[in-house]
C-alpha cells in the first residue's frame, strides 16, 4: 500500500469519489475569503457574470486537457509530459516547482485558519481588537508554526496510504458537509442581518456601467487561483481515472462546484459586511480573520455560525492540500523512482523548511524583502507575498500556456480528441474547443501576465 506502483491500484474507488477530491483540490482558501472581497471590489454583480463567462472559457477547458494528459499517461504531473514528448518534461518540474511554492504558505494560511476555527470552539473570544489579535498570533515565533504543523502531519499521514484510498474516503464525506456549511452560513446571515437584502442585489445584480478593464483582470485572474489551473494539478488527479469516465462533464463538474463555492461564501460575507457597515474592499485578505470575527461577535448565534464559517474554510484548505502535496509526492514516487513513504517524506520536509521562512516572515523575519522587478520598477516584497505572486501570478499562466502549446503543437488536436472524447464516444472536439485552446486561453494569460508585471493598470 504505502509503494504504490500498480496503475489498477490507483484508480479511483467512483466517479463521486473522483468528483469529490478534484471539487476540494479547486475548492480552497481563494473561493471562501478572495473571492468576496475581489466581487465587491470588482462591482459586485458585473465582476460575477464576468467571472462566470471566465470559468467557461479559461477555467474549464483548462481542467478538461490537463485532466486528459493525465488519464493518457497515467502518470505524475513530469512524466505525463515526457510520455507524449521526452523534451517537454520541463512543463511538469515548472508545475513541481509551482506546488511546492504554493503549499510553502498555503499550509501557514490553513494553519490560522485551524487556530481561528479551534478559539471558536473553546471560547470565541478574540478580544476587543480583532486586528491586534490576528497581528499578535501570526507574528509569534512559535504558535502559527505548532498549527502548520499539524496541518502539514495530518495531510501528510493520509497521503501516505494513497490519495485514491483514504483521501478518496474523507473527500467524499468532507465536501458534502462544506457546501452544507456554506449554506447554513448564507441562511444565517441573509436572516440575521439587518441590510441583508441590499447586499445580496449588490451582489447579484450586475450594473454594467462598473465594467472596466481592472474588472476582467481580477476575475480572469481570481478563476486562475481558484479553479487550480496550470500547475498540474489535473494532470496528477487525471492519472487515475479510468478510461470510460467521460472526461469532458467531468470538467464541468469540476468547474461548477468550484464557482458555486465561491458563490456560496459571497452570500456569507457581502451581507453580513452589508449590515456590520464594513468596507470590504479596503478590509482585502485580512477580511475573514478580522473583519467577520468582528462582525459575528455582534450578532445572534455568532460563536455558533463562526464555528461552522472556520471549519467550512478548514475543510477547504485540507481538502485542497491533499491534491497539491499529492503533485510533487507522485512525481517523486513515479519520476525519481523513491516509493510512497519516502516520496511523502521528502514532500513534507520541503514544505516545512519552507513553511518556517513563511511564518517568521511575518515576526522575526518581517523586514527580510525579496525583489520584484516590473514596470515600475524594482519593488521589494516579504516573503508571503513573493511566493503568492511569483506562483499565483508568473508560474501558473506560464504553465497554461505550455499546456496550449503541448494540446495544440505537440500532442495534436487528434490525439487530444481521441482521448478526451473516447474515441468519439463523447463528442469530438469542435473549431470552438481549438479556438479555445490557440487564442482565448493564452491571450487571458498575457493579460494576467501584463498586469502582474505593471504594464496594465
Amino acid at each position: 500500500m504505502s509503494n504504490q506502483t500498480n496503475s489498477e491500484t490507483r484508480q479511483w474507488g467512483s466517479r463521486f469519489g473522483y468528483l469529490m477530491v478534484a471539487a476540494g483540490a479547486a475548492i480552497g482558501l481563494g473561493n471562501i475569503w478572495r473571492f468576496p472581497y475581489l466581487a465587491y471590489q470588482g462591482g459586485g454583480g458585473v465582476f460575477l457574470v464576468v467571472y462566470i463567462i471566465v470559468v467557461a472559457l479559461m477555467g474549464h477547458p483548462m481542467v478538461e486537457m490537463e485532466t486528459a494528459i493525465g488519464r493518457h499517461t497515467g502518470k505524475d504531473a513530469v512524466t505525463a509530459f515526457q510520455r507524449i514528448n521526452k523534451k517537454w518534461g520541463i512543463a511538469g518540474w515548472i508545475a513541481n516547482v509551482c506546488t511546492l511554492m504554493i503549499n510553502m504558505y498555503y499550509v501557514v494560511v490553513g494553519g490560522w485558519v485551524a487556530k481561528y476555527a479551534f478559539q471558536y470552539i473553546v471560547s470565541g473570544d478574540f478580544g476587543s481588537d480583532k486586528q491586534v489579535y490576528f497581528d499578535t498570533f501570526t507574528s509569534s515565533t512559535i504558535e502559527p508554526l505548532i498549527w502548520a504543523a499539524l496541518i502539514l502531519l495530518f495531510v501528510s499521514i493520509m497521503l501516505y496510504f494513497g490519495i485514491t484510498n483514504t483521501v478518496e474516503k474523507i473527500a467524499k464525506v468532507m465536501m458534502p458537509v462544506l457546501f452544507a456549511l456554506l449554506i447554513i452560513c448564507g441562511i444565517w446571515a441573509l436572516a440575521v442581518n439587518e441590510n441583508a437584502i441590499e447586499g445580496v442585489k449588490y451582489y447579484l445584480l450586475p450594473d454594467f456601467s462598473k465594467f472596466s478593464f481592472t474588472t476582467f483582470a481580477q476575475a480572469a485572474t481570481q478563476v486562475l487561483f481558484s479553479v487550480g489551473i496550470g500547475w498540474g494539478l489535473y494532470v496528477t488527479l487525471g492519472a487515475n481515472i479510468p478510461k470510460e469516465n467521460n472526461l469532458k462533464s467531468d470538467a464541468i463538474m469540476v468547474s461548477t462546484f468550484d464557482t458555486a463555492a465561491a458563490i456560496l461564501a459571497g452570500f456569507v460575507v457581502v451581507p453580513s459586511a452589508f449590515s456590520g457597515g464594513v468596507d470590504i474592499e479596503s478590509a482585502g485578505p485580512s477580511l475573514v480573520f478580522n473583519v467577520m470575527t468582528d462582525i459575528f461577535e455582534k450578532l445572534p448565534g455568532g460563536r455558533i455560525i463562526g464555528v461552522c464559517f472556520f471549519l467550512a474554510i478548514l475543510f477547504a484548505v485540507i481538502s485542497s492540500l491533499f491534491s497539491f502535496f499529492e503533485i510533487s509526492i507522485r512525481t517523486f514516487e513515479d519520476n525519481r523512482k523513491m516509493g510512497r513513504r519516502n516520496a511523502t517524506i521528502l514532500t513534507a520536509v520541503i514544505i516545512a523548511i519552507g513553511n518556517v521562512f513563511v511564518s517568521l516572515g511575518f515576526g522575526l523575519l518581517s523586514n527580510v524583502k525579496l525583489p520584484w522587478l516590473d514596470a515600475n520598477g524594482l519593488g521589494m516584497l516579504g516573503i508571503y507575498d513573493w511566493l503568492d505572486t511569483f506562483t499565483a501570478y508568473l508560474l501558473m499562466p506560464i504553465g497554461c500556456i505550455l499546456v496550449c502549446v503541448f494540446i495544440a503543437k505537440v500532442w495534436g488536436f487528434k490525439n487530444y480528441e481521441k482521448e478526451v472524447t473516447n474515441d468519439g464516444k463523447f463528442g469530438r472536439v469542435t473549431l470552438y474547443n481549438k479556438i479555445l485552446t490557440v487564442a482565448v486561453v493564452p491571450i487571458f494569460m498575457i493579460v494576467i501576465l501584463l498586469t502582474v508585471f505593471g504594464f496594465i493598470k
